[in-house]
């Protein structure tokens, strides 16, 4: 048995490896395809030399950098199960992870190290590790001592790669665990889908602990032996700088709000580009029309989660309509079925979108009980989401079932910010929601109702700065004598978003 992911890649490699450039930094450090394979091998000895055993977590909370890449790589080789981290997550935050995945690494900035070892300690991790944005640390020095020649540990397709954790109903994360051929088959499936080549050279400006960078970006271009320009965060004037040079781009919808407040956009500077996708959150149909009149380009759409990577997407040579999220994927079967009873729906009815295909993932991390609620019996997996086929077979993400708020790309569940906003003496309850925001898909709004002491928004913000990642906490916080309510008591929050849905339009509503 081959290490079912690597063996992908392996097969993807160029003829020659040593010349081709797999990784450009923006200080113009590259990496070819060969320093990958040696580099992943180090890391993968290293890995093994600090008792990592197959099938054991390898959990990493670091910035972004070519080396957290290889690290990756090196996990998979090693048979780990990688569980990348967002590195805004508070210690409070990590602790829960750490104690939920009981990892055999935990690998984490240097200058964090002082504050999380006693917390991995608590959680039962007792081997702590370092890297930092510059590619060094203990793990990096770990592997500098390692030899490059690794012999791939044997993983079939249904074993676990990763594990990746996402907002839930109830508030508590849940580890979604994806195997090698759920990673592997979708990787796949996008090389022909969005038509990669050995030719590309994709912008890579997202996170890697996110699903969308580190396994639709990366894996995509490791699968068709592609190049990356792999900047550390945003930064327009960069992009828009590398664009010559680049073939494709892979953002959320930020990434183009913020390209598009940049005069040097035009259709010269993306004259050299041939694909630009969204994803992660909802496209605004202004933002589509806007970027194909300055630039003659049209954003390439597409829809998935971190459950199941990519399930469907625009068509890349046939119409993108601004507003959907195109046709399922090759592999993919998906349905629309009335919430409550589960029965099929025709087109242009709204109702609850079910997936199943190679992609979906295997379950939630040591919660049987709700892995087997979120599957029906014919394997296909509640997404959450509503949404509609149209006539023409096009997928319409409409809303969500659950609660969940997606801003510039990230999850926050309403549940976990009321309940540290309730916990603020003077409150005596609150409601978060997501309001339509132009640079950030939709912003985490609070709606607080007060006592005579209530704060105001100011110290609602200051409490929350350090108890909740950044992205969490809200952009504004907003008072009210009461929250409207329906005849069984529960909080509408579809009323308050009409009331506010306004708010952020043309920035007047930004904190």
């Amino acid at each position: 048995m081959t290490n079912h992911l690597f063996a992908l890649i392996r097969e993807a490699l160029p003829a020659e490896a040593a010349a081709k450039t797999f990784i450009e930094t923006p200080d113009g450090r590259r990496h070819s395809y060969a320093d990958m394979l040696a580099r992943s091998g180090a890391y993968a000895n290293a890995l093994v030399a600090a008792g990592v055993r197959p099938g054991d977590r390898v959990a990493v909370q670091v910035e972004k950098s070519a080396e957290v890449v290889f690290l990756y790589l090196g996990a998979v080789r090693a048979g780990a199960v990688f569980l990348p981290l967002n590195t805004a997550y508070t210690a409070a935050e990590v602790a829960y992870f750490l104690g939920d995945a009981e990892p055999a690494l935990f690998v984490c900035d240097p200058a964090k190290r002082a504050a999380l070892a006693p917390v991995a300690e608590n959680a039962g991790t007792t081997r702590v590790l370092t890297l930092d944005a510059a590619g060094r640390g203990t793990i990096a020095e770990a592997a500098d001592a390692q030899g490059a020649d690794f012999a791939d540990v044997a993983r079939g397709p249904e074993d676990l790669a990763a594990i990746l954790y996402t907002s839930g109903t109830t508030g508590r994360s849940k580890g979604a665990m994806l195997s090698h051929d759920n990673l592997a088959s979708n990787a796949r499936t996008l090389v022909e889908a969005w038509r990669f080549t050995a030719d590309d050279m994709l912008i890579h400006a997202l996170p890697v602990f996110h699903t969308h960078g580190l396994f639709v970006a990366i894996n995509t271009v490791l699968a068709s032996g592609g190049s990356m320009l792999f900047l550390p965060r945003l930064d327009a004037g960069l992009i828009l700088k590398l664009m010559p040079r680049a073939t494709s781009m892979m953002g959320v919808p930020t990434f183009y709000t913020r390209l598009l407040k940049d005069p040097g956009l035009t259709q010269a500077a993306t004259a050299h580009m041939r694909l630009f996708t969204s994803g992660s959150a909802p496209l605004l149909a202004e933002t589509h029309a806007e970027w194909q009149a300055r630039t003659g380009h049209e954003i390439l759409e597409r829809y998935g989660m971190t459950e199941t990577n990519m399930s469907t997407s625009n068509p890349y040579g046939g119409e993108r309509i601004a507003g959907t999220v195109g046709f399922p994927l090759p592999g993919v079967e998906l349905r629309v079925v009335d919430p409550d009873t589960g029965s099929a729906l025709g087109p242009e009815q709204v109702g609850m979108i079910e997936v199943k295909g190679p992609n979906v993932f295997k379950g939630y991390w040591r919660m049987p009980e709700k892995t087997a609620a979120e599957f029906k019996v014919d394997g296909y997996f509640v997404t959450g989401d509503l949404g509609k086929v149209d006539g023409r077979g096009y997928v319409h993400i409409v809303g969500r079932g659950k609660d969940l708020i997606i801003t510039g790309g990230f999850n926050v569940y309403p549940k976990e910010v009321e309940t540290e906003i309730d916990a603020m003496p003077g409150v005596v309850e609150s409601a978060v929601i997501g309001l339509p925001h132009a640079d950030f898909g939709e912003g985490v709004t609070a709606i607080v109702v007060g006592a005579e002491d209530a704060p105001d928004e100011k110290a609602v913000l200051a409490y929350l700065e350090g108890r909740l990642a950044r992205f969490k906490c809200p952009k504004r916080v907003l008072f009210a004598d009461d929250l409207p309510r329906n005849a069984m008591g529960k909080v509408q929050k579809n009323i308050l978003r009409d009331q506010h849905a306004g708010l952020y339009r043309d920035g007047a509503g930004a904190a």
